[in-house]
């Protein structure tokens, strides 16, 4: 406090404001620091026990894991479920996997996506002896379409829609989970079922392709679906891809499937939505039956927009600092240069202009009372000048201003050389007209 008042010459009060401002900015800079940093653990909302959803959340974990973040699994019945949790606010979930096509309900600003990860393929199983190749032919059956809160149910009543099947007297719509349509199509109470990777474990996609009671359906319509429904991709199941020993599929079969979308909330941390899009290139990048070798991650736009940091993560990869340095040091760097620095910037500049606009304003006080006093001995050598009495008055203001007023001490020298300048002034007015000096130029 001393320092401030003597240093600049500011009041107690002043020197109190430049305290405080200075520390607001500080505690503002330490809030925003810390504020800033990657949250250590997030949410994923995935699938059910076995399904390939909750099957990659698993591997997402262990990837997740390398970096120091926790990642909690949240089970659900599927992409709709999923979806619903990610919309609504008082849910905490950061990420979730959602299959394309499921309808936005003006989430859409609310919710970014970080890309499609992989094709969803939809299975039709059914028992009969007659080849099935077309929907329309399951009308009058008994139909398994997917547990309530499932993509699978929501893509299986579109696709039965379109070719106009709607549950009925004699057409049933059973709201069976993967295992339950497994039993039922094997013990014959079920003749078809709808699956897909959200819902159905893959051991129960190869028990039903292996079992001979069985038959999976081959889309002959697939590009028709795929022209109709933007959000739906021609998919092809290779002929021994399952089974090459017993060749199964015994042929070539045509699906149709969404992808899935790896779907976030939009104030997800740019450096977690980096480690993500990290972590489904490993998982998804990889070649399989229905994809090629790095076709995913990829930046597909559906139902929810491309996130800015997904965007530029598909250009250019991860940041300079987050490919050079371990995750969390990356983290505190990137802090440091986003926060730190550019508040120095305006910061040292700023306070190094203070002390310079305090001394002008020192010196234009300083030059204002030597005005005064210039003046005062003008109007005392003037042939017709003010009286004696009103000169020494003026003069006796002036002094009393300049010993109210704070001077730093940086300016003492100026200070005293000013009330020097007064005392000699009050001497010529104080001095007969005879023996007044000469006034100064």
């Amino acid at each position: 406090m001393t320092t401030l008042t003597d240093t600049f010459g500011l009041g107690r009060g002043a020197a109190w404001g430049v305290i405080i401002v200075v520390s607001l900015i500080a505690v503002a800079a330490i809030i925003s620091f810390v504020g800033s940093a990657p949250p250590s653990t997030i949410t994923i909302t995935s699938g059910p026990e076995g399904s390939a959803f909750r099957t990659n959340a698993e591997k997402y974990r262990v990837i997740l894991a390398r970096s120091h973040i926790k990642l909690n699994i949240l089970p659900s019945h599927g992409s709709l479920e999923n979806l619903e949790r990610l919309k609504d606010p008082k849910v905490h979930v950061d990420v979730g996997f959602v299959q394309g096509g499921m309808t936005t309900d003006g989430a859409a600003d609310k919710l970014v996506s970080l890309g499609s990860i992989a094709y969803q393929p939809l299975f039709v199983f059914y028992r009969s002896t007659n080849t099935v190749e077309v929907l329309s032919t399951l009308n009058g059956q008994r139909l398994a379409v997917g547990p309530v809160g499932s993509g699978t149910r929501l893509l299986a009543l579109t696709l039965l829609a379109t070719n106009g099947i709607e549950a009925t007297n004699s057409t049933a719509f059973l709201d069976l989970d993967s295992d339950e349509a497994a039993k039922g199509l094997l013990a014959g109470t079920v003749d078809a079922a709808f699956m897909m990777g959200d819902s159905a474990s893959s051991a129960i996609l190869r028990k039903l392709l292996r079992a001979p009671e069985t038959n999976l359906m081959n889309f002959s319509q697939a590009d028709a679906y795929s022209r109709r429904i933007r959000y739906l991709n021609k998919l092809q199941l290779p002929k021994g891809s399952i089974d090459l020993g017993k060749n199964l599929p015994s042929q070539d079969v045509n699906l149709i499937g969404p992808t899935v979308e790896l779907i976030a909330r939009s104030h997800l941390h740019p450096a977690l939505s980096d480690l993500l899009l990290d972590a489904a290139r490993e998982i998804h990048g990889k070649a399989s039956i229905l994809q090629r070798r790095g076709e995913f991650p990829a930046p597909l736009e559906q139902d929810f927009r491309i996130s800015d940091d997904a965007t530029r993560y598909y250009k250019s990869g991860k940041s300079f600092l987050y490919r050079q340095l371990p995750f969390w040091l990356a983290g505190i760097v990137n802090r440091v240069v986003l926060l730190i620095v550019p508040m120095a910037v305006v910061l040292i500049p700023g306070l190094r202009l203070i002390p310079v606009i305090l001394r002008w304003r020192v010196k234009l006080r300083l030059f204002r009372w030597y005005r005064a006093l210039i003046k005062l001995e003008h109007e005392l050598a003037a042939p017709i000048s003010a009286s004696r009495v009103d000169l020494l008055r003026r003069l006796d203001h002036i002094e009393a201003s300049v010993h109210r007023s704070k001077v730093p001490a940086s300016f003492a020298d100026q200070f005293y050389g000013l009330r020097g300048h007064i005392d000699y002034v009050r001497s010529r007015l104080q001095a007969p007209p005879a023996a007044r000096p000469a006034p100064t130029p």
